[in-house]
């Protein structure tokens, strides 16, 4: 086997080897933020707080984990009652204490409270305790059968469950029933430490037992009936009564918030039919529950749930909670088009489908409007606001706003109040979108508003360390984001205005009305990131440079300007001056980069997994046979973006005051041209990223010509090779564009290679024969033998060889 077919051998193997990585790396990389995959405006909490954990989201079980009542918040207030204390001390004593603290309390019906630490003496539910000793003796019991339920082991070393210790702690709980006489508020607490313990022994009916004859008939009202009640649902499905269990656990998701997700989540481990759940629904309250549940694990478009709740019990909250979950869903499916994998399954079938989704955003409307009409829902205004909520979803904002104004906005409710400005906000916004007749700044005091609300939920709480971009879920600042990226951005461009477009990119990343770190990247998301450093121009950079310099102004385009004063004017100077490096305009270049602070560290290349050790400085103005290994410079004698620029300009200076040596000066110019591509060693001048596939991915940006194509250089070459007499020189130039020719051609335009690193197989020919019919290696090998270069390269470049050893 010759060497060059070695060669892209060990490449292909390479990129075998990349792209499994690549693979691995985003397996196992950071997960996608669950609240933030599709286009949203329409706030899931519109409707209230209440079953926040049910709200919609296709990535996750749960919207979250947290029920949104405590369950020791409610037990505290109950024994604060009892014993009239403050239930601050009883939430502390009976949740909040360490190890040794509990084992002192297990023993606390057997001592006196003066032989207690200082702190516990002063708490007022121990001194409540030592009064009641029924109380005291129920206290050191439950803290007794604490090991026993929460025992732990170690994965490796698992230790048995003390079955035996939990069946004696569940008799003796019933015999301190007993002995409880009238007390029910003890009477009750004991049997559900029975049934507790009979069930994690695996007693399942004794656990049913327990429950039937002492705590359902129990008249206490209490939240320990709903806990134990789900004790007797998980007892009779471990007993293989399914479609009941389920029930009951409807029951509990209905009666204990604060038991709500332990509930949902076992009526869907059970995953019953619903017709086979509601037979045991003994009222309409329950039968609404029954298919509350049904609706909040529905990630599917689903009127069946909302309209059977509604016709059971109209007056729930679970109504709002549903019906936001419907609006949101088509948010996923219509909003996004065809960037939502959920939504299109192929391009042929788009239209169909999203012909489906109109006809179901028609029913939700329906039926929102009917909740509106008929009033039996506690805030029928969601109804109307959803209304035009959805008629600017179908593109029809003079109906949008038709029912906007039927609302009377100073008496809607606050979370309503938000989202009716949110949405005149969008119906406002689509103009500047369809292009009509329109100002622009009639959306100046909506987006001001819209500001001041994601800078206040970005405020740092008490305590808290969370980065405000790590944060998920902050409704108002994807709100803003959406609008400024998704849908002011986008008809900018379509103006032409990529000046506006840029800024509007940038305004929605911003979630600070005051920035710690001001430096221009660090402030804008991955797209806006992208967009910025790959695709402005330097006529759109200028005229936003005098955006940024213009006094603020109170309308849009001092809104979106705002955002840019901000950021970091060097940073903003190193972008104008590469975009000039990028067109060769060294002169302007000069003029953006020389207004740098001398102290500004330029943006570098660097080998990332050696952090600032790993820099690699730029040697542009060198001749290299081989693109591998890199040759980089030196951190003293390395160039930077605007040495590189005042070089580049004494060349192109001297190849019209110096003729003589032109052809040199151009070569020394195409040399550095070449250099700055992403085979070169300085990349880094012209681009602010770098990735081992660059050169598989045709050119998407115009300076990627250069970057991946080496197009200029070529031209110099070229240019170089015709005005000069040496031929060396030209035998040095045909080289280099024998070179140049090659970067043409990539490897994605072979599918056989790309099957060779895809499926393992070495079926690279064509890539291979178009290399190796490169006209200026033919050229070099005919023309130029008895040059000295032909000899260095002869010896140094296996690409060259195996050009000669095949022709």
């Amino acid at each position: 086997m010759t060497s060059y077919k070695k060669l892209f051998i060990g490449f292909s193997t390479f990129i075998t080897v990349f792209f499994a990585e690549i693979a691995i790396n985003l397996a196992c990389g950071g997960e996608t933020d669950p609240y933030d995959y599709y286009i949203n405006y329409f706030h899931s909490d519109v409707s209230g707080d209440e079953y926040s954990p049910f709200f919609f989201t296709q990535l996750s079980f749960l919207y979250g984990d947290k029920d949104t009542h405590s369950e020791s918040d409610i037990n505290s207030e109950e024994w604060a009652k009892y014993l009239q204390v403050k239930k601050e001390d009883v939430e502390k004593t009976m949740y909040k204490s360490d190890a040794a603290t509990n084992l002192l309390l297990s023993k606390l019906d057997q001592q006196s409270i003066s032989s207690l630490p200082d702190s516990l003496q002063q708490n007022t539910f121990i001194q409540a305790l030592g009064k009641n000793k029924k109380a005291a003796q129920y206290f050191s019991f439950a803290k007794s059968c604490e090991p026993l339920a929460n025992s732990t082991s170690d994965y490796w070393n698992p230790v048995p469950r003390d079955t035996a210790g939990m069946i004696s702690a569940a008799k003796q709980a019933l015999d301190l029933v007993s002995s409880s006489h009238s007390d029910a508020f003890i009477k009750l607490r004991y049997a559900y430490q029975s049934a507790r313990m009979y069930h994690y022994a695996a007693q399942y009916q004794e656990c049913r037992n327990v429950y039937d004859k002492l705590i359902k008939t129990n008249k206490t009202t209490s939240a320990v009936k709903g806990w134990s009640m789900a004790l007797y649902a998980g007892a009779t499905r471990r007993l293989g009564i399914r479609s009941e269990s389920a029930y009951l656990f409807s029951k509990v998701f209905e009666s204990n918030p604060e038991r709500r997700i332990l509930a949902y989540r076992n009526y869907y481990n059970i995953s019953p039919s619903t017709d086979s759940v509601l037979r045991f629904a003994k009222n309409n309250t329950e039968r609404a529950t029954i298919w509350a549940i049904e609706g909040f694990g529905n990630p599917t478009k689903d009127l069946k749930s909302l309209e059977e709740v509604y016709k059971n019990d109209p007056k729930s909250p679970i109504n709002g909670a549903l019906l936001v979950r419907e609006i949101n869903k088509l948010e996923g499916n219509i909003l996004n088009g065809s960037s939502n994998y959920y939504y299109y399954n192929s391009p042929n079938n788009a239209d169909s489908l999203k012909k489906v989704n109109l006809k179901h955003l028609t029913l939700v409307k329906n039926f929102a409007l009917k909740l509106a009409e008929e009033k039996k829902y506690g805030q029928p205004e969601l109804g109307t606001l959803t209304a035009a909520y959805l008629s600017w979803m179908e593109n029809k904002g003079t109906e949008a706003s038709s029912y906007l104004s039927k609302l009377d906005f100073p008496k809607l409710p606050e979370r309503l109040k938000d989202q009716y400005r949110i949405t005149d906000l969008l119906i406002k916004a689509d103009q500047i979108k369809k292009g009509s007749p329109f100002n622009p700044n009639d959306l100046l005091p909506g987006l001001k508003w819209l500001d001041e609300k994601r800078f206040e939920e970005n405020k740092p709480k008490p305590g808290q360390t969370y980065d405000d971009w790590g944060g998920y879920n902050k409704a108002f600042s994807l709100s803003a984001r959406n609008l400024y990226q998704d849908i002011l951005a986008p008809a900018y461009l379509k103006m032409g205005d990529t000046a506006r477009a840029a800024m509007a990119m940038v305004k929605g990343d911003i979630r600070s009305s005051s920035l710690k770190n001001k430096d221009l990247f660090s402030n804008m998301s991955s797209t806006t990131i992208e967009y910025w450093q790959e695709a402005l121009s330097p006529t759109t950079l200028l005229s936003i440079e005098k955006y940024r310099v213009t006094p603020p102004q109170d309308n849009l385009d001092g809104l979106l300007a705002g955002s840019i004063k901000q950021l970091n004017q060097d940073d903003f100077y190193e972008l104008l001056g590469t975009s000039y490096l990028r067109t060769h305009n060294y002169k302007n270049a000069l003029v953006w980069l020389q207004k740098i602070n001398p102290k500004h560290q330029y943006f570098s290349a660097s080998n990332w997994y050696e952090g600032d050790e790993g820099r690699l400085y730029p040697n542009a103005f060198i001749e290299t046979i081989r693109d591998y290994p890199k040759q980089n410079g030196s951190k003293t004698g390395g160039l930077n973006k605007k040495t590189f620029a005042m070089e580049m300009l004494r060349l192109q200076k001297l190849v019209t005051s110096d003729p003589k040596n032109a052809a040199a000066n151009y070569y020394k110019m195409a040399n550095a041209l070449y250099q700055t591509g992403y085979f070169g060693n300085s990349w880094g001048l012209i681009s602010y990223s770098w990735s081992s596939y660059d050169n598989v991915i045709p050119p998407k940006y115009d300076y990627e010509k250069d970057y991946k194509q080496a197009l200029t250089a070529k031209r110099l070459y070229l240019k170089a090779r015709i005005l000069t007499t040496d031929q060396n020189l030209k035998a040095k130039c045909t080289f280099m564009l024998a070179k140049c020719t090659q970067k043409m051609i990539t490897p994605g335009k072979y599918p056989d290679y790309l099957y060779t690193y895809l499926n393992g197989k070495v079926t690279y020919k064509d890539y291979l024969d178009a290399n190796l019919a490169n006209p200026y290696y033919k050229e070099f090998s005919t023309k130029y033998t008895k040059t000295p270069f032909y000899q260095i390269a002869q010896g140094e470049c296996s690409y060259f060889r195996e050009f000669i050893n095949r022709n």
